[in-house]
């Protein structure tokens, strides 16, 4: 049994060891960014598949990445039109990002505040958290607690009596965009309908 009270999830979290709990989206699979590898391990990831960097607020994100000032103005428009809400911005990462968030590529990364009370109050208390969907690689994302136990019995679980009065995620995956230097690139149309055509360019 992993199903932990929110304390317990945090307590863990903090201590570096693999959390789920739900979200706007799907239920993540998370854990301190340095200790990402466990991540990769438990899903059987492929390493060119980067994970992303959730937390409670934008300003907890903005110094794992960097552009000039004209782009942190552009990444912030969006951020504060979107957030929280179910849209991943990837952009260049500083070198504050463990690599092994993105092995292949560290020079990006994928950020997210996500429209969730509960994932908030845990994020708020843990710091960012390098975080995925919570299924093996490949196969579609679980969407309940109970199947998360069962799939990954070394996980710490948030136990569902700790967010029975919050809405449960859409089931849909976040959309990503990738900024490219001069605009915005759609990786994965998911939760939310970007319009491009009026979120800015350079």
């Amino acid at each position: 049994m992993t199903q932990v009270s929110l304390t317990n999830l945090i307590t863990g979290a903090r201590a570096g060891l693999l959390v789920s709990f739900p979200t706007d989206t799907v239920p993540a699979l998370a854990v301190l960014p340095e200790k990402a590898a466990l991540i990769f391990a438990a899903k059987q990831r492929s390493q060119d598949k980067p994970l992303i960097l959730m937390a409670a607020s934008a300003e907890d994100l903005w110094p794992y990445v960097k552009g000039s000032e004209k782009e942190y103005k552009i990444w912030q428009e969006l951020a504060e039109k979107y957030w929280p809400g179910g849209l991943t911005l990837v952009l260049p990462a500083s070198q504050r990002l463990p690599k092994v968030m993105n092995p292949i590529d560290p020079t990006t990364i994928g950020i997210r505040v996500p429209n969730s009370a509960i994932a908030k109050t845990i994020l708020a208390q843990t710091g960012p958290l390098a975080t995925t969907s919570a299924n093996f690689s490949g196969q579609p994302p679980l969407q309940t607690m109970a199947e998360i136990e069962t799939q990954f019995p070394q996980v710490l679980t948030l136990a569902t009596t700790e967010y029975q009065d919050e809405i449960v995620g859409m089931g849909v995956p976040s959309t990503v965009a990738k900024w490219t230097g001069i605009n915005w690139q759609i990786l994965r149309q998911g939760a939310i309908e970007l319009d491009l055509s009026t979120d800015k360019q350079v």
